[in-house]
């Protein structure tokens, strides 16, 4: 089946840019007081929103919402139950905690937002420029709107672009990211990089060769004809034709969105260097900063510049620092050069996880996440100094399927204590560890390094799920009258 035109006069632009040109960013959450004065706030709202049609060269606006916002605004009960089971129940229910290993100092109670009703939000606006300059214009016009709106600001959080790409650990950032088939970074990129429309957007093809399922409306909630058809019906998922024929009927307020995943993650960076200073002493107890570099590249599976551990296993190579061209089962199947259950082998495992490569690799892809987060607050002076001042990742990903693809990278790689044969370990970086002796193994022939007593370098300070409508989807939300 041939893959459709993506509708970029459709699409948010956060869909298909990561707007690395606009330097800045303040990710607004917000609270719906008044559903008819919100509406009418989101309806003048879409005209100013980004799409993926045209670059915006000084400023960018986009706006997703959470299960409870779409409520809150009046979409029907019927709608809402439409959309996928982990969307409505959100990422800080029991469940989805501990399919999240959100436990612990990670526990959803222990969040600055998000966590609890009380400071769970309902909108996600998202304002970017490109100096600060630009997005506090913007961000000042933004709240000139919000009380007269019936929206409520719960809390702003700044974020922008490292000069260099870095995270704050020091590492290199934002290589392997997948590239949608049909979008403008779909013609550079590596075929193995590629992924169908479906995959991160509602309604399109997906990896299984149907249209990925996203919410729908009754024709009778959509009077105005301002959403699309639904689909075509696979009758194969049915269990009568009348199923069938009441489905082609359906309105799809899916169309050109997307699930957004949000969460605050920080970073404790002194306590990282700190700890692997002390796991790389020498017999005679000095430190050896090399060495704890080499030790800290084996946690992350790239070496600070970037260059892939599995092409360099023993330096850093500037030359290689964006380099992605590579897999695991023929370089480096046992993780002599990149260690397995190293951070970007677990979240992306390419072909290592099968029976042979290209069969690794196609079941790899479908679970494939598209990255739109950004560092927040300041890189430290001294990494190895705690100055008090908070820093993390603010950690976005696109998908269509949260089950499927952010759930499954959490539960089943990132999180799985028996990954690739391994026995024991999670992530060294964003695992949930377990208490006890929380460990990395380093393999080498003929003799294994383990790393013990790992710490919590990364805590979960809040987060949600998110729809990220489309704009015909937004015109909709916004026209939504009391007790439809």
């Amino acid at each position: 089946m041939a893959e459709a035109e993506l509708e970029r006069r459709d699409i948010q632009g956060i869909v298909l840019s990561g707007y690395g040109h606009l330097h800045c960013a303040s990710y607004v959450l917000l609270r719906v007081a008044d559903a008819t004065s919100a509406r009418g706030w989101l309806g003048r709202l879409t005209g100013d929103i980004t799409t993926a049609e045209v670059k915006q060269e000084g400023a960018s606006v986009n706006i997703a919402f959470t299960e409870r916002g779409l409520a809150r605004l009046g979409l029907h009960a019927d709608t809402l139950s439409t959309f996928s089971r982990a969307f409505r129940e959100g990422m800080a229910t029991e469940h989805r905690s501990r399919i999240l290993g959100d436990a612990d100092e990670n526990a959803p109670a222990n969040w600055d937002w998000g966590g609890t009703d009380d400071n769970a939000p309902d909108i996600l606006l998202m304002l970017f420029g490109y100096d600060e300059t630009a997005l506090n214009e913007l961000i000042g016009r933004q709240r000139a709107g919000f009380a007269a709106g019936g929206i409520v600001e719960l809390r702003a959080l700044g974020a922008g672009r490292q000069p260099d790409s870095r995270e704050h650990f020091g590492f290199a950032d934002g290589m392997g990211q997948p590239a949608i088939e049909g979008s403008p970074q779909a013609a550079k990129a590596l075929p193995r990089n590629l992924i169908k429309p479906g995959e991160v957007l509602f309604s399109y093809q997906n990896d299984y060769g149907k249209p990925a399922d996203g919410p729908l409306v009754a024709p009778a909630l959509d009077p105005e004809r301002l959403l699309p058809d639904a689909p075509p019906f696979d009758e194969t998922q049915a269990a009568t034709t009348a199923d069938a024929a009441t489905t082609a009927l359906l309105r799809d307020l899916g169309r050109n969105g997307t699930y957004l995943v949000f969460r605050q993650l920080a970073q404790h960076v002194s306590d990282f260097w700190l700890f692997l200073d002390e796991a790389t002493r020498r017999p005679d107890g000095q430190e050896d900063r090399a060495a704890a570099v080499r030790m800290a590249s084996k946690f992350v599976g790239r070496w600070p510049n970037g260059a892939p551990l599995v092409k360099s296993p023993d330096a850093d190579d500037p030359a290689l620092s964006n380099d992605d061209d590579f897999g695991y089962y023929e370089r480096d199947p046992h993780g002599f050069k990149c260690p397995i259950g190293s951070h970007i082998r677990r979240s992306n495992p390419r072909d290592s996880l099968g029976p042979d490569p290209q069969t690794a690799l196609s079941s790899a892809n479908r679970h494939r996440l598209l990255r739109r987060g950004r560092s927040y607050g300041h890189r430290p002076l001294n990494p190895r100094v705690d100055d008090g001042d908070p820093r993390g990742l603010h950690f976005i990903c696109l998908n269509s399927d949260i089950e499927r693809q952010f759930e499954f990278v959490q539960l089943t790689w990132i999180n799985n204590p028996v990954f690739g044969g391994l026995s024991g370990e999670v992530d060294p970086i964003i695992g949930h560890l377990d208490k006890g002796d929380a460990m990395m193994t380093v393999p080498a022939d003929p003799l294994r390094t383990r790393v013990h007593n790992l710490k919590r370098f990364v805590t979960v300070r809040g987060g949600a799920y998110f729809f990220l409508p489309g704009i015909k989807a937004l015109r909709y939300l916004a026209s939504l009258r009391d007790k439809r």
